[in-house]
């Protein structure tokens, strides 16, 4: 039997003419021994010697079949046009004369090695690819229509051929691939991969042979996760892969039952991976969906593609029945759910069982998913942490203000969140967290009646000049901005209706994005507060704003605070200007008007009236929900920049607070009286049950006595969002943040004010305290300097990690020279220096465990470039140090804090010194 001939593509066919390209200019006639590809063009056009030339191809198996190819060619050939016929008659039979039509005079060989070589633009092949036909002919048959495969210039290696293959035949995103100039493919990019419409499909539909191949070539570079991906996909399971993948994570929990084991085994059907090939496969998906959850922060699609794999996961175990016995799963939504509602529970039970149970919480894949839901279990946590302290009390109006601003404010914070129950919705969790609001709330109560009976008493003889040690709203002026203006002439934003909730949440935005707070030096060994001051009374706008602008009692609107304003300044000899509404906006183009921005820019003491948070209140809104931010405020983030950008101190300051709409279910409880002035405060001289009377100098209506309620849920008008007027704490203490964009503008007789000191220690710790830190590794205490956030230290001086990072002997240079660390580097892509890796390790650990993502990109910044997505890098070292999906670095605080395990991370990383800890060099 004569041999078979071999099966000649167009991409040959390409191949040869242009390997003989200069033969082509005598003679237009191509004999090639082969069998053209059955389907392949008959015609085409391919560029030889920079022009275009016409191809025919014509298959023919006899003499006759060649030479009539010939005849028809030579009476209907365009000039330069090309015949290629494909034959396998023998020279010896075609004859001279034919033969000596064609280019080389003879019948062209069909060599796939050197076929390959010319479309590569290679100088050599890789010896082992001459014995894999497989190989050669799939490279010839895959070459990209756009482009052809990539030009190596030198030896063909057959990693880079099977790498190109892998790519072209599998359709996989070059923009996921291609670093450092070639194409990287790893289990990353395969389980992205596995969730695209054709992907999986384009696998099945190659021969066996190459299947076979290309799948133990993936594994030997991927991983051993990936051969379990790919024969998913061959069984028609590519696409419920990585959900496959979440679902037998749950096996390796001991506690998984078998009938578990058996119903998930079912849904892998013909794929019977053994247990170390499982356990690869599940970690390489919960690494890539911890990867996408990080993502998802910034990245709609990025979510779209969380949810698209957990909801299927969630209908596979669904329909199997197992959504019950998969409470251990770290991935599926169920199992959230579940972690969730046990933490508010046991958080009522007591603030130990609440802690250990948020951090099983914290710890579950989908915590950064869902930051808002975690938020209210930190919130449950605090809230009892808080309930378990001393019951507080007020024994007078200084101390029940500072009291406020310095911890009863953040209870309000957490209270909000409280009151709004689950952002998912669900009714367990949702019920847990109102009983604990009703408990916490009910303390509160007896904080604001407490207050109120003291400030009905201290209101009669209050003063300017005889405040009882209390700093009023009149005095703010003079005894707070005015300190500021001997470093730097101070932008003043009034915020009307700023609570000291509303300021907690605020103050800790200003520190992350690099300003200081401030605050006048207490006596040695008393610790430095938040400023706060008395409201005027009633606590409202016209008498609070015109009182705190003016620097003296008085009320009245806009061009009362304008012409006071400036008069306060010029008694002191300098220009000033303030802003209201309508003068604030700037025109097309520009965010803040010329006539603001050219204050700025002068040395005149520059005043900002914003509204948005009482206008919010009067129109239904509450900030983002539970929350305010510096970019739910109009026009407040383009005045930080001003200001920082022009050296300017700040002080943000509101002229009262306020209490939320939270009656009776949110019914509110509607008042009837006689002399309703306002929601909040009435006419009068007899208080009834939840109210106080209110009399004195600083009384600015009602002929100076009026009646206000101190009760929260007391309103005498319609239903709003929020109120103020009223006698609570929320609405009479008014929070001052003084802030600074650099240590250099601070006033003599001032110190800075850390997040460790003015947040209470029930709020900080544990929930975003020092992480577990081995025996051995520093640590310092929360507060300490070395504590601090870099971005709030008082210079650039100070930078721990710098120091770590060039120590052999610290613990992230013993990470990053491991060998599990190499190991994990082969599997991401741009991953950072591992100087750089090092002092992220060294900069957590030397700030207790816990840092904003800012303070940790200045602290890492001399090291190595750092990306400006810092969110975006702290995933990129999540890949790096979360080995098989543990969570050793992660965000928490809903995102606004990184934290590390370091204990977790000498596991994963240093197994041998967790057996023998070596001594730390001091």
């Amino acid at each position: 039997m004569p041999p078979a001939v071999p099966q000649v593509s167009r991409r040959t066919v390409e191949a040869l003419l242009a390997a003989h390209t200069d033969s082509l200019r005598e003679r237009s006639l191509v004999l090639v021994h082969g069998c053209y590809a059955p389907g392949g063009p008959s015609q085409f056009t391919i560029t030889l010697d920079k022009e275009p030339r016409r191809v025919r191809v014509r298959d023919e198996s006899s003499v006759l079949g060649v030479l009539a190819a010939w005849q028809d060619h030579q009476r209907e050939a365009a000039p330069g046009e090309v015949l290629v016929v494909t034959t396998g008659v023998d020279d010896t039979e075609l004859g001279w004369d034919l033969r000596g039509r064609a280019i080389r005079r003879r019948t062209l060989t069909v060599e796939n090695a050197e076929v390959v070589l010319q479309r590569f633009g290679a100088t050599a092949l890789d010896v082992r690819m001459y014995r894999e036909n497989w190989l050669l002919e799939a490279l010839i048959d895959a070459e990209p229509a756009e482009g052809g495969w990539p030009r190596v210039g030198g030896l063909l290696t057959r990693d880079t051929a099977l790498r190109a293959l892998a790519v072209e035949r599998l359709g996989l995103d070059r923009t996921e691939t291609v670093a450092a100039g070639q194409e990287v493919i790893d289990a990353d990019a395969l389980l992205t991969w596995s969730r695209t419409p054709a992907g999986p499909l384009r696998f099945t539909e190659l021969p066996e042979a190459e299947r076979a191949e290309l799948k133990k070539w993936l594994g030997e570079m991927a991983g051993p996760a990936v051969p379990v991906l790919m024969s998913l996909a061959e069984a028609g399971l590519g696409q419920d892969a990585m959900a496959l993948g979440i679902l037998g994570a749950v096996l390796r929990d001991p506690s998984a039952g078998p009938d578990a084991a058996l119903a998930i085994g079912g849904m892998f059907g013909q794929v019977r991976p053994r247990r170390a090939e499982l356990g690869a496969f599940t970690d390489a998906v919960e690494g890539t969906m911890t990867r996408w959850i990080a993502e998802a922060r910034t990245s709609r699609a990025a979510g779209q593609r969380v949810f698209a794999v957990l909801d299927r996961a969630d209908e596979l175990a669904r329909t199997a029945g197992l959504t019950a016995g998969l409470t251990a799963s770290r991935f599926l939504p169920t199992s959230f759910n579940a972690l969730l509602s046990r933490t508010a529970a046991e958080a009522r039970m007591s603030p130990a069982a609440g802690e250990s149970a948020l951090a099983d919480l914290r710890s579950h894949g989908l915590a950064g998913l869902f930051p808002d839901r975690v938020q209210a279990a930190e919130m449950a946590v605090r809230t009892a942490r808080w309930l378990a302290r001393p019951e507080p009390a007020v024994d007078s109006v200084a101390a029940g203000v500072r009291g406020h601003v310095t911890d009863w404010g953040w209870v309000d914070r957490a209270l909000t969140v409280l009151w709004s129950g689950d952002p998912g919705g669900d009714l367990a969790t949702g019920q847990e967290l109102r009983a604990l609001y009703e408990q916490a709330s009910a303390r509160r109560r007896r904080l604001d009646a407490e207050f109120a009976a003291r400030l009905s008493s201290w209101s009669v003889h209050a003063t300017a000049q005889q405040p009882d040690g209390c700093l009023l709203a009149e005095s703010v002026m003079d005894e707070v901005v005015r300190p500021l203006a001997a470093v730097g002439a101070p932008l003043l934003v009034v915020l009307d209706g700023m609570s000291s909730a509303v300021a907690a949440q605020l103050g800790e935005e200003v520190e992350r994005e690099g300003w200081r707070e401030v605050v006048p030096r207490q006596a040695v060994g008393v610790r430095p507060t938040r400023v706060a001051a008395v409201s005027m009374l009633p606590s409202v706008t016209q008498t609070g704003r015109a009182s705190l602008l003016t620097g003296e009692p008085v009320k009245g609107g806009q061009s009362a605070e304008t012409s006071g304003f400036g008069a306060f300044w010029a008694k002191r000899r300098r220009a000033a200007t303030l802003f209201h509404k309508a003068a604030i906006g700037g025109d097309a183009g520009h965010l803040l008007s010329h006539d603001l921005m050219g204050a700025l820019a002068s040395d005149a003491v520059v005043g900002v009236v914003l509204n948005t948070i009482d206008d919010a209140l009067d129109n239904g809104q509450q900030g983002s929900g539970t929350s305010w931010s510096v970019a739910d405020i109009t026009y407040l983030r383009e005045l930080l920049a001003a200001a920082r950008g022009y050296g300017r101190p700040v002080v943000l300051v509101a002229d009262h607070g306020h209490v939320l709409e939270r009656g009776a279910r949110g019914q509110g409880l509607a008042v009837a009286v006689d002399g309703a002035v306002s929601a909040r405060w009435r006419t009068g001289e007899q208080a009834a049950e939840g109210e106080v009377v209110l009399r004195g100098p600083r009384v600015l209506e009602g002929g100076g006595t009026i009646v206000v309620p101190w009760l929260e849920d007391i309103r005498y008008t319609g239903r709003r969002a929020g109120y103020h007027g009223g006698a609570a704490l929320a609405e009479v203490a008014v929070p001052v943040l003084v802030l600074v964009p650099t240590a250099d503008l601070t006033p003599k007789g001032w110190e800075g004010l850390p997040r460790e000191q003015s947040t209470p220690a029930w709020w900080r710790a544990p929930v975003d305290g020092p992480a577990s830190v081995p025996e051995g590794e520093p640590a310092q205490q929360a507060g300490s300097p070395a504590a601090e956030p870099a971005a709030s230290q008082a210079g650039p001086a100070e930078r721990p990690a710098d120091a770590a990072a060039q120590d052999p002997g610290s613990l992230g240079s013993r990470v990053v020279a491991s060998e599990v660390y190499e190991a994990q580097k082969e599997y991401v892509r741009k991953a950072p220096e591992a100087k750089v890796v090092a002092a992220v390790i060294d900069a957590l650990v030397a700030a207790g465990g816990t840092m904003s993502p800012a303070a940790l990109a200045a602290a890492v910044s001399a090291t190595g470039r750092v990306r400006r997505n810092i969110e975006g890098f702290i995933a990129t070292v999540q890949r790096l140090l979360n080995v098989e999906g543990y969570p050793v670095l992660g965000f928490i605080d809903a995102g606004h804090a990184v934290k590390l395990d370091a204990a977790l991370l000498r596991d994963q990383f240093l197994p041998k010194e967790n057996q023998f800890p070596p001594k730390e060099q001091k």
